[in-house]
């Protein structure tokens, strides 16, 4: 092994220590803040509802990691977040809404002059839809579907305020840079 190769070698390591180092702070401030929202009062009195504020630390992952880590970020605080404050059903409505919203937020995010709010808005939405969908699967009712309508509404607002979240962080971060 040469020289160049070795401080490759070192370099990788070093990235994936900091890209496990950052995935745990990043696990960590989301199930923070699910506990914090958990304790919340509900939004409005449409039950259900919740502002989703550790999404905004998915759409940071989004943009200032790399895809593959953002979905194991996503898979994670499902697992972790249902296992904690919720149960089975908690995981299966979880996991429904993040794969719709992570795969919209994936191919979204990737598009040139498409905005961090922008795409956490679409996030927020599709999260919303994967759950009812998953309601409807689940209750064999297509009922649920006059609900979609006040949560595409709530998802879009809900998904504004974390992308602007998400969206200072990260332009102040890349200032500090």
């Amino acid at each position: 092994m040469n020289a160049f190769q070795g401080k490759r070698r070192v370099r990788s390591v070093r990235q994936a220590t900091l890209r496990t180092a950052y995935s745990g702070l990043l696990i960590a401030t989301m199930l923070v803040l699910g506990y914090v929202e958990s304790l919340l009062p509900a939004v409005g009195t449409v039950p259900g509802i919740k502002m989703g504020l550790s999404n905004s630390v998915l759409i940071f992952a989004v943009y200032m990691l790399d895809l593959p880590t953002a979905w194991m970020l996503m898979v994670l605080k499902v697992f972790l977040t249902g296992l904690l404050f919720g149960g089975a059903t908690t995981i299966l409505y979880s996991m429904a809404g993040g794969v719709l919203s992570m795969l919209l937020m994936t191919v979204l995010s990737r598009l040139d002059g498409v905005h961090p709010v922008t795409v956490s808005m679409v996030g927020g939405v599709m999260h919303n839809v994967g759950q009812v969908l998953m309601a409807m699967l689940l209750f064999h009712t297509r009922q649920l579907l006059y609900y979609m309508a006040v949560l595409i509404g709530v998802g879009m607002v809900c998904g504004a305020l974390t992308g602007v979240c998400a969206s200072s962080v990260m332009k102040h971060l890349r200032a500090a840079k």
